[in-house]
């Protein structure tokens, strides 16, 4: 068992999640209303080579993925749309998981994992319902909080991204098919504190399966 994870019950582990939505929306809140978004090209608001601060709005998955891109009959908007309910759903599906598993008081590694896990999905699920909403645009101005008409409808709003590792930058050998001679940077992915929630409780419970 990892020393820090004990007698996680149903109350420590509300207060858990509800600490890291807060801490994940209070970062965003401070990105949005004193910065635009980063222009490709421009200057990060923080840039110390390996770690850069910028602010980026996602309208996909992960690492800027697009669902209708790999369902391209979906147009902008459907995509949108069913990804935001799936993140629904989700969310709804881990949080009756982490219930079940904290009344049968199993492996306190899982709960502490899914309370990870469930803290990630629902801080960026608040983007994409709400944020198109209560802010307004962020392109070339820094957005205000509760406008008379938001950047996007209720379920459209864009995931806040702004932390980025880009910790070595190379150029592929050319004889290398397909992307010789192009340049490369490890880890150049933006993401949030959400995502990194999500990404510790997966990684977690794959490096210590056998305590689950």
């Amino acid at each position: 068992m990892i020393p820090f994870v004990k007698n996680i019950d149903a109350k420590k582990s509300l207060i858990l999640i509800l600490a890291l939505i807060f801490l994940d929306q209070l970062v965003k809140f401070y990105i949005k209303l004193n910065y635009p978004l980063t222009i490709f090209g421009e200057s990060p608001i923080i840039d110390l080579g390996f770690f850069k601060l910028l602010f980026i709005e996602n309208k996909g998955m992960a690492m800027g993925a697009r669902l209708n891109t790999l369902l391209p009959f979906l147009d902008d908007n459907s995509a949108k749309l069913i990804l935001t309910l799936f993140r629904i759903f989700a969310c709804i599906g881990i949080s009756l998981w982490l219930r079940n598993i904290i009344r049968k008081k199993n492996s306190q590694l899982l709960v502490f994992c899914l309370c990870l896990i469930l803290a990630g999905a629902i801080g960026n699920l608040i983007d994409s319902v709400f944020y198109g909403v209560i802010f307004s645009s962020s392109i070339g101005q820094v957005a205000t909080l509760f406008p008379e008409l938001g950047y996007a409808p209720l379920f459209y709003g864009s995931v806040v991204d702004m932390i980025q590792f880009p910790l070595a930058t190379w150029i592929w050998p050319e004889w290398i098919p397909y992307i010789g001679g192009q340049e490369y940077t490890f880890f150049e992915y933006v993401f949030n504190l959400a995502d990194s929630y999500i990404s510790t409780g997966v990684l977690i419970l794959l490096l210590f399966n056998n305590k689950v």
